[in-house]
């Protein structure tokens, strides 16, 4: 039977970078391995197959002469007669990195039994935002794994020890051949870590560490915004072996104010104010996060408006000043009214200009300014 081209294999074209074939081939390496196909031998051809077209299409020379002379030119040139050459894994580990054992290509890596840092902890804590705003301090209480004190964290009671896994001499693996392969698998016996307890810790029952609740007093820093996180070192849980702790991220999640709402240090917030003050001037009393400040409102002010309070707003977490507060003026439009108020506002309609269609509240010109705007 006819070999089908390298490049047909991988579902590559000719012109295709070694980037593009070495991830086609990892693709096909990873759908076709044996190991995730037991027993499959169509599986297992197409690995092969695989395999070959990839070895002489990631060696430049070999590609060459591929290019040039087609199958009859690596035949000869020292791929073997047959055209696969087992050797060829040897020089594949970049291919599969990341996944592990699975290929048999992890004999540099750690085994679970050595030294293994822990895990970080996550602690989401809800604040007021009063408290996000001037800072404050309090206690949570975080689940975590911590060593166990009765055996050290070895797993074995006292006074006896830990011993070397007879099956897989300490590796934690165990390998074996699969067609033309050689696969890694964890030890059965010691479940990958090496070694074997044959008197377990009863406070732990042989894991070597123990679940705890800790203790903890947090400082929240003033300005701190929801989503923002506070790193604790070492306060995340213990390390297996020996190995050192993890970290404990604090997440701070804000209530949302009544009256400020934030973005980034600057504060924002609508103050209704009346009619009267709008119109013809005066001043007003503004809440702030600390006291209240006096705004002085122009005559004329529109609904809408724009006021700055400098420094009023939010503190800056990293203690770079503080932000703004932005006041925005609206209409207090009372509920009810005095006959003396209602009585006033009759007046001050009757006085108000005429209402244009267009709503731009400008009087409405006389019959004969009228007649002049249309003949100039």
């Amino acid at each position: 039977m006819s070999k089908r081209d390298y490049y047909e294999v991988l579902g590559v074209e000719r012109q295709a970078t070694d980037q593009q074939i070495k991830s086609a081939y990892r693709r096909l390496a990873l759908k076709f391995h044996p190991d995730r196909n037991p027993g499959d031998a169509r599986a297992e051809e197409a690995f092969k197959e695989a395999a070959e077209a990839y070895a002489v299409l990631a060696d430049a020379q070999k590609r060459g002469l591929y290019d040039r002379f087609g199958h009859a030119g690596v035949n000869a040139g020292g791929a073997g007669g047959a055209g696969f050459d087992p050797t060829i894994f040897a020089d594949f580990s970049d291919i599969f990195s990341g996944l592990g054992d699975m290929f048999g290509f992890g004999g540099g890596r750690r085994r679970r039994g050595g030294p293994q840092r822990g895990s970080d902890l996550r602690y989401d804590l809800e604040i007021s935002f009063d408290e996000s705003a001037e800072g404050t301090e309090t206690s949570i209480v975080v689940p975590r794994e911590e060593t166990c004190e009765t055996c050290t964290g070895t797993g074995a009671a006292p006074g006896s020890t830990v011993e070397t896994c007879a099956q897989c001499q300490g590796s934690g693996q165990m390998r074996f051949q699969q067609g033309f392969l050689t696969v890694a698998r964890p030890c059965s016996n010691c479940r990958g870590t090496g070694k074997t307890i044959a008197k377990p810790c009863t406070t732990c029952r042989g894991a070597g560490r123990i679940s705890r609740e800790r203790k903890l007093t947090v400082k929240i820093p003033a300005g701190i915004a929801t989503g923002q996180q506070m790193r604790l070192t070492g306060e995340g849980e213990h390390g297996t072996a020996g190995g050192p702790l993890g970290d404990l991220y604090v997440v701070v999640h804000v209530q949302e104010h009544p009256f400020f709402q934030r973005e980034d240090d600057d504060l924002y917030c609508e103050l209704p104010i009346h009619f009267p003050t709008l119109a013809l001037g005066g001043s007003v009393k503004v809440p702030t996060l600390k006291n209240r400040e006096e705004l002085h409102i122009p005559s004329g002010t529109q609904p809408g408006t724009r006021f700055r309070l400098r420094g009023k707003g939010m503190p800056n977490v990293s203690g770079r000043g503080q932000g703004d507060l932005h006041v925005i003026a609206r209409v207090a439009v009372p509920k009810k009214l005095s006959k003396e108020q209602k009585h006033l506002l009759e007046e001050l309609a009757r006085t108000m200009p005429v209402q244009a269609e267009d709503g731009s509240g400008s009087e409405e010109k006389p019959f004969f300014e009228r007649m002049k705007d249309m003949f100039t």
